[in-house]
């Protein structure tokens, strides 16, 4: 009896001291969900306005990657230090015809869920938009209210979105968005 007693007593001080894992420590995703949010975070700079330049050059750049790669180039998008997570923002891929999301490097349960009926906080169908903005002009600005990096807090996001046909032949929506932009650009742009 003093032998089941004291396994009882050693097991539970070893469940209470046992360090507690979090959804992050057993899930690679989550952990780099979490990673690409605090190096997106990084990238910020406060004092100085995004200029809309930037986020065309960076929509760009991974559509020339992903031009020439594919989906190969997915792992490409998340991480610390990777190229396209810039100025407190990033880079999300998703499919023209079905809305499919294959790249959100901080909203990971996102990837493989078809989002052509999310609606932004204010239920603007933010994705329907930029999906009509591509077919009908091949690239463009899109408004909407959209979760902060990292966080719950909705903000008002301008997206630059352009379409762009993969080396698998897939044609994908490649969208990356400020809010950090100055008043005076925000104005002269095309806004849907």
């Amino acid at each position: 009896m003093l032998n089941k007693i004291f396994t009882l007593v050693v097991f539970a001080a070893s469940v209470a001291i046992a360090p507690r894992l979090s959804a992050q420590d057993t899930d690679p995703a989550a952990a780099l969900a979490a990673e690409s949010a605090a190096y997106c975070t990084s990238t910020l700079n406060k004092d100085r306005p995004t200029p809309p330049s930037v986020v065309i050059d960076k929509v760009n750049e991974a559509c020339a990657l992903l031009t020439k790669e594919g989906p190969a180039a997915y792992p490409k998008f998340s991480g610390k230090n990777s190229p396209f997570i810039y100025e407190g923002t990033y880079i999300a891929v998703q499919d023209l015809n079905s809305g499919e999301e294959y790249v959100h490097p901080i909203q990971y349960k996102m990837v493989g869920q078809k989002l052509k009926a999310q609606k932004d906080a204010k239920g603007k169908p933010v994705f329907v938009i930029m999906s009509s903005v591509v077919r009908e002009k091949g690239e463009g600005w899109v408004e909407y209210y959209w979760p902060k990096p990292g966080t719950q807090e909705i903000i008002h996001k301008i997206s630059f979105v352009k379409k762009c046909t993969m080396s698998n032949g897939a044609d994908v929506v490649v969208i990356s968005g400020t809010s950090n932009i100055s008043a005076d650009d925000a104005a002269k742009l095309d806004l849907h």
